[in-house]
């Protein structure tokens, strides 16, 4: 009898930016300290195959946008020992162009998308530069660019694309929002990506002030709580305590990539 694929799970950052709390939520915090995002992209590496979650944005995007690039996600990438043309599966949580960009590091991969983004990021919300601002019109161009190049895998709503791995669509942030649950050898690890920005977001039960669907958003919280195994398996999107309460995935790395199939540091 076959095993069940495990996979190991890396949280690879790549962008620093400065926020307060007030900017974070919904209605504001009364609390107005200084609440800053980190910014990440995925691994997922098993046996036979390994996937990226998300591509990040290019330093000249991120300088526009006022954030910080610490590293590049090709470095990042190669720290982990994964060559960033060989990748053959991208998963894209959303269009944001925090998301959505590096378009030139995947040149061989096919990737995973909700109808419901492809949808939305193409569709009448986008005449309104409210509901736009969060997406890069090249990015949006180079997706639909993949889709005559057959290299797009639609999906509309839940989906397993492998033994271990499933994607599951909450919307809420933006219309095609999904998080991705993975087999690890500590049980379900579910990468929220902007399900949750923050682990405040789900454990207040308050929205991140960017959302498109309110109601959404916070059944998001509780679509997290129902496909991980316990709290401490939900990875947030942007969240610096990601990096603090997960072991580094090898000497050197600290503060830059995180094993995420391992079990946390106590707390």
């Amino acid at each position: 009898m076959t095993e069940p694929a495990v996979y190991e799970v890396y949280a690879i950052r790549y962008a620093h930016g400065a926020r307060k709390r007030s900017e974070n939520f919904v209605g504001g915090d009364p609390h107005d300290g200084p609440m800053p995002l980190d910014y990440f992209v995925w691994a997922i590496v098993g046996e036979k195959a390994t996937y990226v979650v998300d591509m990040g944005f290019e330093e000249s995007v991120g300088n526009r946008r006022g954030r910080q690039t610490t590293k590049s996600v090709s470095e990042g990438l190669a720290a982990i020992g994964i060559r960033h043309e060989e990748v053959r599966d991208v998963i894209l949580t959303h269009f944001h162009y925090d998301h959505c960009g590096n378009n030139h590091l995947f040149p061989n991969a096919r990737f995973h998308v909700q109808d419901a983004e492809m949808e939305f990021a193409t569709g009448r919300c986008m005449c309104h530069p409210v509901m736009r601002h969060p997406f890069e019109e090249e990015d949006v161009v180079t997706m639909v660019r993949r889709v005559f190049a057959d290299r797009v895998v639609f999906h509309d709503g839940d989906a397993e694309i492998a033994d271990g791995i499933s994607l599951h669509l909450t919307g809420g942030h933006s219309k095609g929002l999904q998080c991705v649950r993975v087999r690890t050898r500590r049980g379900y690890v579910v990468l929220a990506s902007d399900v949750t920005h923050f682990y405040e977001h789900m454990e207040t039960d308050r929205p991140f002030i960017v959302v498109v669907d309110v109601g959404k958003q916070l059944e998001g919280y509780r679509t997290l709580r129902r496909l991980a195994d316990t709290p401490d398996h939900i990875i947030p999107g942007h969240d610096p305590l990601v990096l603090a309460r997960y072991p580094a995935a090898a000497p050197g790395l600290e503060n830059w990539v995180a094993r995420l199939d391992l079990e946390p540091k106590p707390r």
